[in-house]
């Protein structure tokens, strides 16, 4: 065995050595998401949720009931990437790399739904 694994201090909290590099990103990485942060947003998506049925069955106008189911589908989206997937604790340059892109293609998808309306409208 080598010296460095003979410096290393077994961690019977989470059952790994403490002195592997990768080992001591696991252990960051589980205090950094806490459990009770996943309970919160756990309840917040279930909140979400449950909204989103409760006013399916009212009289609201479709196309109103359209953009605000969107928009609490992309609320949803933001808390699943940034708690669960653990992107809210990344880089800055990492998060936009993935933040930019989509919002690019969102804007893309509501561009090519305008067009598509204004030349079914026109012709």
């Amino acid at each position: 065995m080598s010296e460095h694994h003979n410096n290393d201090k077994h961690d019977s909290k989470h059952g790994y050595y403490t002195g592997d590099i990768h080992n001591q990103f696991v252990e960051e990485h589980h205090q950094s998401n806490s459990v009770s942060s996943i309970w919160k947003t756990f309840w917040i998506l279930l909140v979400i949720t449950l909204f989103e049925v409760g006013i399916a069955f009212t009289s609201i106008p479709h196309s109103i009931l359209i953009v605000v189911f969107i928009v609490l589908t992309i609320v949803k989206a933001y808390y699943i990437v940034a708690y669960f997937m653990h992107l809210k604790h990344e880089k800055q340059a990492l998060r936009y790399s993935i933040v930019l892109p989509f919002l690019l293609i969102l804007y893309l998808i509501v561009m090519a739904l305008a067009e598509g309306n204004y030349l079914n409208l026109v012709g």
